[in-house]
């Protein structure tokens, strides 16, 4: 017999945390207008055998303090115990009903942090990096340690488009974009026809080659986004398309809107929120019921709580599973079970570096059955962002997933501090989408049930 020696995996030596900044185009959403930048936040873990670990997740404060009272729970625990870890720093966010197992532990409870934040987020940072290392200390892809392992070897990606407001009527510092014709310079030029959305539709295509499509609605009128996503039909007949007005339309408008589009629509994202009394989940269900189009989420149905009233509703077809508000554990197994009961998994995205993009796609890879397009940002930052050396393509509608060990990425040091720098440069005023709507509209205001342009 052989005898398992305690400790065989390396342990973490050093948790960094670091938040970082990209640029952004004028991209318009219900909310207003990206500004020109966005923050993320990174966490990168160095391990007793000299390997490095990614994670990244949104770039909030809450999640910021956070992750760094969180490093001496962290630091010292062993790679191959990673559950052990992320468990005690679910406790420590969690407090009281949480027994502390450590002095570390009992310090990071005692010290307050900001209560906005998800606790999802903090810990799909962590996790996420302790997987990385543990690909790599194994020898084997991140999505083998997920779920069943890897279930696939290329993982479909969606053109997510957006309205993109006029940058020359502000003041702000959006990047200008390439000259030409394609891609790079399209993505920061003005969009707000129809015909504009499906051009940029097809320069994504000869950039990317997606074969399917998402459009950002909440911005003009319900018909006209319709319209919108028509016209991108008429270019390319063969493509998956949708809309996400993130529940901007009454139920009465979404139904008038996509009833009988059965043959533009592939589904809909949250086409209807809650109104009148009504939960989002029901008035979902409604919409369904009248129309016929299957519809997917990432508003009502974020939690396994939400997740089963809406199973139960029959609301939601395809829960966007995005694994940095479920962790890539959770959003896996979500897959798991949308592939068990039927159902279709997805994953929203936000504005992301190309870690993130890792992150998708190995989540992505160990979902079981069928998967729709997942939604990326990250053809919005491509080219002139990247936090390390060689980041993942997306070709042919597709990302290949990386044999690497790990996450099959390695970190660019010089361009995360570059990132960084720029972070503290500008990461208090970074993503204050109502600032970059009233450079078009003085006195705009936020209203969740308005489009934000066509108003």
């Amino acid at each position: 017999m052989h005898t398992i020696q305690a400790g065989a995996s390396p342990t973490v030596t050093q948790m960094q945390v670091i938040p970082v900044a990209g640029r952004d185009s004028m991209l318009l959403n219900l909310c207003g207008a990206h500004a020109p930048y966005f923050t993320r936040i990174l966490v990168l873990l160095t391990d007793s055998a000299g390997h490095v670990g990614m994670g990244e997740v949104p770039g909030s404060n809450g999640i910021l303090l956070a992750l760094q009272k969180l490093v001496p729970l962290v630091e010292g625990s062993e790679v191959a115990r990673y559950n052990r870890t992320l468990n005690a720093l679910r406790g420590a966010i969690a407090g009281a009903s949480h027994q502390v197992t450590s002095s570390a532990e009992a310090a990071v409870m005692k010290q307050p942090h900001e209560i906005n934040l998800r606790l999802e987020n903090v810990i799909t940072a962590v996790e996420a990096a302790l997987l990385d290392l543990l690909g790599q200390h194994l020898g084997v892809p991140v999505c083998e340690l997920l779920g069943s392992g890897q279930q696939r070897g290329h993982v479909p990606m969606l053109a997510y488009l957006f309205y993109v407001g006029d940058r020359r009527r502000t003041e702000l510092p959006y990047p200008t974009g390439d000259k030409g014709d394609g891609w790079y310079r399209v993505r920061n030029e003005e969009a707000l026809t129809p015909e504009q959305i499906a051009d940029l539709a097809a320069a994504s295509v000869d950039r990317y080659g997606f074969k399917d499509f998402k459009l950002k609605g909440g911005v003009m009128r319900a018909e006209d986004e319709i319209e919108a996503v028509a016209a991108i039909k008429r270019r390319f007949p063969q493509a998956r398309a949708t809309i996400d007005p993130n529940g901007a339309w009454s139920l009465a408008q979404a139904i008038a809107a996509c009833r009988g589009k059965g043959d533009i629509l592939a589904y809909a994202e949250d086409p209807c929120g809650p109104e009148d009394g009504y939960s989002g989940r029901e008035i979902m269900a409604e919409f369904k019921r009248a129309t016929g189009i299957r519809t997917a989420t990432n508003m009502v149905a974020t939690d396994w709580r939400q997740m089963a009233h809406s199973h139960m509703l029959g609301a939601v077809d395809i829960p966007l599973a995005d694994p940095h508000f479920w962790t890539m554990q959770g959003s896996v197994r979500l897959a798991q079970l949308c592939h068990d009961w039927g159902l279709t998994w997805g994953s929203h995205s936000n504005n992301h570096f190309d870690v993130s993009l890792a992150m998708f796609t190995h989540a992505a890879a160990a979902a079981p059955g069928e998967i729709t397009a997942i939604d990326t940002h990250w053809i919005w930052q491509e080219g002139q962002e990247r936090l390390t050396r060689e980041p993942l393509q997306i070709v042919g509608g597709q990302v290949a997933v990386p044999d690497r060990p790990g996450l099959g990425i390695e970190p660019d040091m010089e361009r995360i501090m570059r990132a960084h720098a720029l972070y503290r440069q500008v990461g208090a005023n970074a993503r204050d989408d109502a600032m970059a709507m009233r450079c078009l509209f003085p006195n705009w205001k936020y209203d969740p049930k308005k489009p934000s342009y066509a108003r």
